[in-house]
Parts: C-alpha cells; sequence; structure tokens
C-alpha cells in the first residue's frame, strides 16, 4: 500500500450495513475513506436478519412512533434506491382466539399506514381466509399490511460498490490491532488475515461501526473513556421447505406477546422468526439452541396446516442485535434505535451503537452532519436521492425484457436470478461472452465459473462460504462435494494471483 492510499480522512472500522453505509456516503461528500473489516462484508449480523425492510409495525406497542416513521420513510427511500434487492411483500396476521384484540390491531395499522408517505405500498385491510389457505381450518380472519424483503448482505456489498465507486478504499479481513491518538489524527495497527501483513494507516477521524464488538472495540481504543453499554440480543431464524405457495408473509402471534414471521425465501423454502434471547456468548459463533428450535416449531404448528418437525429442518442461523442499554428492561421492549457517541480524545472518535438495516442510510447521513466540523470542506447530504449499483432500471419486466433480448442465449432462470441479486450489475457479469459455453465450469445450482470470478475480483468475495452465504444465498442448494470443488477452484485462483 502506498503512502498516498495509507493517509485519509476517515477510517471506518465494520463492514456492515452501518459501516458500508457510512463509508459510501462519506466518500460521496469528498472525503478520503477506507473502510476496515476483519472478515467478510456483511460476515455477521447484517447477514443473519429477518431480511426484512420494515417500520416495525410491533414497535408501535412500545409507544415508538418516532423509529417508526422513520422507518417508513427510509423504506420508500430503499425502495427507490435498490428495487432489485428490496421488494414490497404483503404479510398477514391470521387471528387467534387469544391473539391482541381486532380493534387493536386495525388502530395500529391504520397509524402504520398514516405515519409516513406511501408510493410503493399498498394500505392494510381486512381479509378472510378460505379452504385453499395454508393455515389451519379454524383459522378464518385475519388483517394484511405491506413491508419488503431484502437481500441483507447483498445490501451491504452493493454500499460497498458505492463507496469504491467513489473513491473509498474496501479493505476486508483486515483487523484493526492497536489505535493510538495525537493531535495529528489517527495512526491505526492493522493486520491483513490473508497475507500476514501489518501496516499503519492514518486518518484524520475514526468512525467505530463494529456492531457487536462496538463497545469491546470502543474500550480498546479509548482506554479511559467509557462507552455505552449495550444490551446484545441473540435472534436466531429456522430455514424449512416451503410453507405456502402463496407470495405472502405471515406475522404469527404468540401467546407470549412476542410476533413470528414466515417469510417467503429463495423460491423453495420459508424463513422462520425471530427469537429473541439476551447473549454473553462468541460473537463470532452464535448458534441457535434447542428450545429456539422448539419454540419456533411450536408457533408454525400452531398455525400451518402442515406439521413440521425437526426432521424437516432445512437450515438455521442466529444472528447478535447490538442494542442499547435499558436497565430493566426485557430484550423484546429495548429500542431498535441508535446512538452516536463522539468523543475528541487528542483525535476525534465518533462510535455507533445500535440500529437497523432499514436505517443504515439515515444513520450513516447522520453520522457526516456530526462529523461536519473537522471537515468543513465536506460536501452536503447526497445519499436519499441515490441509487445503489444495479438499481439503474424502471421495473424488473423491463429489465428481465431487455436482458433476454440482449442476452437470448442466457438461460431465463439464470436471468432471473442475477437479475434479483445484481440488477442492471448483471450485464457486467456477462461482458462479453456469447454462449452458455462461455460461462465456463457450473459449480452446481447454476453457479457459473463466470459469475465466481466477477464475485472475486470485484465484490471481495474470497470463500465459497463468502459466494454461496453472502453473495449468492445458494449454500442451501450446494452438496458437500460441489462446495469442496468451488473451494478447490478459489484456492487455485488465490495461489496463481500475482
Amino acid at each position: 500500500m502506498t503512502k498516498s492510499k495509507s493517509e485519509f480522512d476517515l477510517l471506518v472500522i465494520g463492514g456492515g450495513s452501518n459501516g458500508a453505509g457510512i463509508a459510501a456516503d462519506a466518500a460521496g461528500r469528498g472525503l478520503s475513506v477506507a473502510l476496515l473489516e476483519k472478515g467478510d462484508l456483511a460476515c455477521a449480523t447484517s447477514s443473519w436478519s429477518s431480511k426484512l425492510i420494515h417500520g416495525g409495525l410491533r414497535y408501535l406497542e412500545n409507544y415508538q412512533f418516532g423509529l417508526v416513521r422513520k422507518s417508513l420513510k427510509e423504506r420508500e427511500v430503499l425502495t427507490k434506491a435498490a428495487p432489485h434487492l428490496v421488494t414490497p411483500l404483503a404479510f398477514q396476521i391470521p387471528m387467534l382466539p387469544e391473539s391482541r384484540s381486532a380493534i387493536l390491531l386495525r388502530c395500529g395499522l391504520f397509524l402504520y399506514d398514516s405515519l409516513a408517505k406511501r408510493k410503493h405500498y399498498e394500505a392494510s385491510r381486512a381479509v378472510r381466509y378460505c379452504a385453499d389457505s395454508p393455515l389451519k381450518a379454524s383459522i378464518r380472519k385475519g388483517f394484511e399490511y405491506w413491508d419488503a424483503q431484502v437481500d441483507d448482505s447483498r445490501l451491504v456489498v452493493v454500499n460497498a460498490l458505492q463507496a469504491k465507486q467513489r473513491g473509498a478504499v474496501i479493505l476486508t479481513r483486515h483487523e484493526v490491532t492497536d489505535a493510538t491518538a495525537n493531535l495529528e489524527g489517527w495512526s491505526v495497527a492493522v493486520k491483513g488475515h490473508l497475507t500476514g501483513i501489518r501496516r499503519t494507516l492514518t486518518c484524520k477521524v475514526l468512525v467505530n461501526a463494529a456492531g457487536p464488538w462496538v463497545s469491546q472495540l470502543h474500550g480498546k481504543i479509548a482506554r479511559s473513556v467509557e462507552a455505552h453499554q449495550l444490551k446484545l440480543v441473540k435472534g436466531s431464524h429456522l430455514v424449512l421447505p416451503k410453507l405456502s405457495e402463496q407470495n405472502r408473509a405471515f406475522l404469527l402471534q404468540h401467546g407470549d406477546g412476542r410476533v413470528v414471521f414466515v417469510i417467503p425465501y429463495l423460491n423453495d423454502f420459508s424463513l422462520v422468526g425471530t427469537t429473541e434471547e439476551e447473549y454473553s456468548g462468541d460473537l463470532d459463533a452464535p448458534q441457535i439452541s434447542e428450545a429456539e428450535v422448539s419454540y419456533l416449531l411450536k408457533i408454525v404448528n400452531r398455525y400451518f396446516n402442515v406439521a413440521v418437525s425437526n426432521e424437516q429442518i432445512v437450515g438455521a442461523f442466529s444472528g447478535i442485535r447490538p442494542l442499547i442499554e435499558s436497565e430493566g428492561e426485557q430484550a423484546t421492549r429495548v429500542s431498535r434505535d441508535y446512538r452516536m457517541q463522539l468523543h475528541r480524545l487528542p483525535a476525534p472518535m465518533l462510535s455507533v451503537y445500535g440500529g437497523k438495516v432499514t436505517t443504515y442510510r439515515l444513520l450513516a447521513e447522520q453520522v457526516l452532519e456530526r462529523l461536519r466540523d473537522f471537515f468543513p470542506f465536506m460536501t452536503g447530504s447526497w445519499t436519499k436521492s441515490a441509487v445503489l449499483p444495479g438499481g439503474d432500471f424502471e421495473t424488473r419486466d423491463k429489465l428481465q425484457q431487455q436482458l433476454v433480448g440482449r442476452y437470448p442465449w442466457l438461460r431465463l432462470d439464470l436471468i432471473n436470478r442475477w437479475l434479483t441479486g445484481y440488477g442492471t450489475c448483471a450485464a457486467e457479469i456477462v461482458g462479453a461472452v456469447r454462449s452458455m459455453g462461455d460461462l465456463g465450469v457450473c459449480f452446481g445450482a447454476n453457479l457459473f465459473q463466470l459469475e465466481v470470478d466477477y464475485l472475486c475480483s470485484r465484490e471481495w468475495a474470497i470463500t465459497a462460504e463468502d459466494i454461496l452465504w453472502r453473495r449468492t444465498k445458494l449454500g442451501y442448494l450446494f452438496s458437500e462435494q460441489e462446495v469442496k470443488s468451488l473451494s478447490t477452484y478459489l484456492d487455485q485462483c488465490r495461489r496463481t494471483q500475482p
């Protein structure tokens, strides 16, 4: 790394949704920026979420009207910015005898509809279930409202791409080992996990957006300066065979007052979650517990016709949500909002606490405004009207027609997957090739060599896990042998790189 690429205005630690969003916003305002992530982009909380962009209907019960309102506004912004990744989806709330009262729900949905202007989303309504419903015959009534589904990890990747397009340096597999401040700024010691090379980066301002690690990192860097306390909450999900042929989600009310989502997922599955348990274990390896599995299966079987057992589970994952500590509050009632802590020290450091994927862009915008005094030359906010990489198209149908017309030899199932994952960037994958044979080796589930090479060269993918679980979500469709074959190819590519 040259001297010019080791000196920055802003250094952001953490490659999740908040960190990538801050890096993109800062780079677009004319700052020199580096983003540091000790693993892969979105390798923790930002890839193990419920995959939703939503206002938080249940937050209304806790009177978090401000959070709901700004989340609903951001839902509109992100739907326009990344229409390939953020998709409006109907959510139905089936009613059981012990459910919240119909009057209460109707009032809550009316308020939800009214808190922000809706351009891409329909109004809520009452629904009735017929004989073809996937729900138990005793469930006859319910309500429907709209929110959005998102590919969470790809949203992080496209923000990193946007940051790179604006001049930011993205360093994955680089861990901060130490940082010291003086009147001139920060000197940050970094170790590359792949190469073992240690280097020092300098910056004027340091941003700590390390998610669940934010307090730990804050204490390590700031030392004597007290950090905010976080309540770490584990949210777990199950992936089950598709529970409904209908392209809609369900919000299931549990007797304990919580809710569980059942969401159509990757065409063939249903995503069920989430749980909420306070967590104090290894932040790098949270695992779903038997109690969580039982909890989720029990509520699914309470509502759906199909009986589901442990044997039907396709997969499971858990993520750690860093929520702002509120003494005496249960995990279900702790705010999903965010807070920023700015310390000037000898040099300024800003730490970001809490937040949710829906509000990452707004959080990033507010971070940069907090730092304006340190960068008087910085330009104004710009991301509210910006389109994320791949999102520059009118409708999915029109984009599909364009891709079919341009590449008539490309299989339609592959076009549809690329459209959903990459939007208009799908053309960059195809490049100049002119036949299916030019796509190279198929590693499995329509994942061809050409796409793998694109992900490695353009999207910082290094391992099979990066590609199968965070870039394409094809992990559920790969056999062990196919994973091994892909890993062997990636190892060979790394060894032959100059």
